[in-house]
């Protein structure tokens, strides 16, 4: 029983991280219709930009506010100098062109930094919290993550659902050009959009980081599981992307408990292939569609 309790508990934790990444590719995909496959090499990068910062003052927070700064900033830059010049082609040249964007910043990073393994400090205590003798397999530092990553998702789906900035994103998304007739500045919008998702991602990679390694390749697998989860709960649902995070990582987390931690991603993409098959428009998208 005491197995059971930790592995779902601490499969919570590892959840709200691919939560938050899914939550980034929700943002990117309901404002440009978009699928960001680089959202992981920004994540590593952004927390590369707050390692040398905690490195060179020694405060964890300094270089958390920066990462999330210079994940605003990337996200901006890479829909101005990289994802614009493709508007107008198809949708397999954005995809193409986010796949280059990530070999660059991981080759970028690797030129910068160098590809040895660096231990990432946590904004708190990794020791596994007890209720008596009894281990819940989660630590503070993970409920600062849930935290962080629940506060994140209701910020989205509000921005979305109550504000004129989250109708100009939706709109711009399903209809540019009736959106620009209406005197919606569509790439102040896409570059919003595109900003804020470096902001989730950023957030996503010092998260996750301290129970890893940071290298120019250590959020591949991290997105692989993060784009599942916003699969599995829709890529229209920022609610979804929560929930389908949350789901992916308890059920990964009874499978590397029970199974060994060699099959984790091999079921995480047998996870994927089952809902592509039977849903793929996600378990939540229908719900999320008549909201919209």
């Amino acid at each position: 029983m005491q197995e059971f309790v930790e592995f779902t508990l601490g499969g919570v934790g590892i959840g709200a991280i691919y939560a938050a990444i899914a939550l980034s590719l929700v943002l990117i995909w309901r404002g440009t219709r978009v699928l960001n496959y680089a959202q992981g090499g920004m994540a590593m990068f952004t927390t590369y930009v707050a390692w040398l910062v905690i490195s060179h003052t020694g405060n964890y927070w300094a270089g958390f506010v920066v990462a999330l700064a210079s994940g605003l900033v990337l996200g901006a830059i890479c829909e101005r100098a990289v994802i614009r010049p493709t508007e107008r082609k198809t949708p397999l040249n954005s995809v193409i062109v986010t796949i280059g964007l990530l070999i660059f910043l991981e080759g970028l990073a690797g030129i910068i930094y160098g590809g040895q393994y660096r231990s990432f400090p946590s904004a708190y205590s990794v020791s596994g919290l007890k209720i008596g003798g009894f281990a819940l397999g989660i630590s503070p530092d993970d409920l600062f993550t849930a935290a962080a990553v629940l506060a994140a998702a209701l910020a989205l789906a509000l921005l979305f659902r109550y504000t004129s900035v989250g109708l100009r994103l939706r709109a711009t998304a399903f209809s540019p050009g009736v959106a620009r007739l209406l005197g919606v500045r569509i790439g102040r919008v896409l570059t919003l959009g595109w900003a804020l998702a470096g902001l989730l991602g950023a957030l996503a990679g010092v998260l996750v980081t301290p129970t890893t390694f940071l290298y120019p390749n250590s959020m591949d697998s991290i997105f692989v599981l993060g784009f599942t989860a916003a699969v599995i709960g829709g890529l229209e649902s920022p609610v979804g992307a929560v929930c389908g995070g949350v789901l992916l990582g308890v059920l990964l987390s009874y499978v590397g408990g029970y199974l060994g931690s060699d099959v984790v991603l091999l079921y995480g993409l047998a996870a994927l292939a089952l809902v592509l098959m039977i849903r793929p428009s996600g378990l939540l998208a229908a719900a999320a569609a008549r909201r919209v």
